[in-house]
């Protein structure tokens, strides 16, 4: 049974390694052309729209995607009424954003959000629809067909927003990425698993899912809020041209955990949703993926921070120097966010997305307080900064509290151990980058990025190999081997 979960593990984070990587890769090369083409303002503007694009999809969602993961015993009746319910709640929604795209222009002083949030509503309805279909996917362990759909789609919209932005589409080439993407990702996912749309659904396939999707949408609810208000929020009371310095630089942090745990994450539920009537083993597992997470997330963290200022003007360009303060700031947050973004997965596999929605409104409230005092009281993007990595961190130690107290009916010193020495080999990292840094200030930037980088992996991975925490020695040689048979 072990060896079944390994490979599942093994087989499934290979391929969403595969196309998580290609899609960062796509991702920075059409952001890296159109940030040296289409102004801050111009991103801080579509950054509003997408984040009450993200409000729609979550609520088109309601939890279903993952329930259809965790439920065992639904029949092919009940997801084609689950199927033809996600359909008819897109259309309404849809038609509801629609009706509310002058109102959102008006409230933010900006004419062109109602031609933007006009063409964003078709990624309401795709989203929506593809719901049922990716889930079965998904249930069904198909990482292989799952890479491949989106490393297709990726590179399509990619190279479609990139030629618009040359054919003088300004703005709205940011817009060709998330509605092309929702409308490919539902043809493809339908196609792999067609299920039968019905005019006259019946809400009792919705009833077996509902003790778990609604608090799971619950916590997708107010998840959203705590990740997306300071946006909101600075659109409106600072401005856009601040706004998009804070957007970029929020989405260059954001980077490793598209980089690591959501590959990672897609991964843990359905596999560990085979392990949810058995807590102990859920937990001793669970503990290997935080150990490797740690000496992974935090010595990373200590490194973006140092390299801040290369990789904001290499990947953005030099008008981006006003994003590296957030930047420096946030980077701080990256090593426990790495592990934290896995809980959802742990919550989920042991049928707790109760205890979730709990640790998500503790989360929320303290995410909104720094929000708004580095909004209202600073009044600057740094500020912000410094608001969202401290909550961060402590919202870390709340949701493993809650999950090892409460749901493990086990002790939080337990994960506590597995990070210890991770933050120590970090703090090391950090007095010997602070020095290095001091003989790079005066080099080319790309040198500067690539001499730090490989520092940082040579000592973190000397530290592992002479410790014998991780093998990395024998697992090259495995590699190795295996390319030459």
């Amino acid at each position: 049974m072990a060896d079944s979960i390994k490979k599942q593990m093994t087989v499934g984070i290979f391929f969403t390694a595969i196309a998580k990587y290609s899609n960062i890769f796509i991702s920075l090369i059409v952001t890296a052309i159109l940030a040296r083409i289409l102004t801050p303002e111009e991103f801080g503007i579509v950054a509003i729209a997408t984040v009450i694009i993200v409000f729609f999809n979550m609520l088109t969602e309601i939890g279903i995607g993952p329930a259809i993961i965790q439920n065992k015993e639904l029949n092919n009746e009940d997801l084609s009424n689950i199927f033809s319910f996600t359909i008819w709640f897109g259309l309404i929604l849809t038609i509801i954003f629609v009706l509310l795209a002058n109102p959102i222009a008006i409230y933010y002083k900006t004419p062109i959000l109602e031609n933007i949030s006009y063409y964003l509503s078709i990624a309401i309805f795709f989203n929506s629809v593809q719901i049922v279909p990716n889930a079965l996917i998904y249930k069904e362990k198909n990482f292989k067909f799952i890479a491949l759909r989106s490393f297709l789609i990726q590179v399509l919209a990619g190279i479609i927003a990139v030629i618009s932005v040359f054919l003088g589409f300004g703005i709205y080439a940011l817009l060709i990425n998330p509605i092309l993407s929702s409308i490919l990702l539902f043809i493809i996912s339908y196609i792999k698993k067609p299920i039968k749309f019905k005019l006259l659904f019946k809400f009792k396939a919705l009833n077996k899912i509902l003790a778990f999707s609604l608090y799971q949408f619950l916590f997708n609810l107010i998840n959203y809020f705590s990740r997306n208000l300071d946006k909101l929020i600075i659109g409106k009371y600072l401005n856009n041209t601040m706004l998009g310095y804070y957007e970029k630089s929020y989405r260059l942090m954001m980077l490793p955990l598209q980089t690591i745990t959501h590959v990672v994450s897609p991964v843990m539920h359905p596999v560990f949703s085979d392990m949810q009537n058995d807590y102990k083993k859920l937990s001793d597992s669970y503990l290997k993926i935080v150990k490797l997470l740690a000496y992974i997330g935090f010595p990373l963290s200590v490194l973006l921070f140092f390299t801040s200022r290369e990789l904001v003007l290499l990947i953005f360009g030099m008008q981006w120097g006003k994003s590296i303060p957030s930047f420096e700031i946030l980077s701080f947050s990256v090593g426990f966010q790495i592990i934290l973004s896995t809980s959802g997965s742990i919550f989920q596999a042991a049928n707790s997305t109760k205890i979730m929605f709990l640790s998500g409104v503790l989360s929320t409230i303290l995410t909104i307080i720094a929000i708004l005092i580095g909004v209202f009281y600073f009044k600057t993007i740094e500020a912000v900064s410094m608001g969202i990595m401290i909550s961060i961190i402590v919202n870390f130690f709340q949701a493993y509290y809650l999950m090892y107290n409460i749901v493990f009916k086990s002790n939080l010193i337990k994960l506590i151990k597995y990070i210890f020495f991770p933050m120590l080999v970090s703090g090391i990292l950090f007095v010997l980058l602070y020095l290095l840094n001091y003989l790079t200030l005066d080099i080319n930037m790309f040198i500067s990025l690539s001499i730090k980088s490989i520092f940082s992996l040579l000592f973190v991975t000397i530290y592992l190999q002479y410790q014998k925490i991780y093998d990395i020695k024998g697992m090259i040689n495995k590699l190795i081997k295996r390319k030459s048979i």
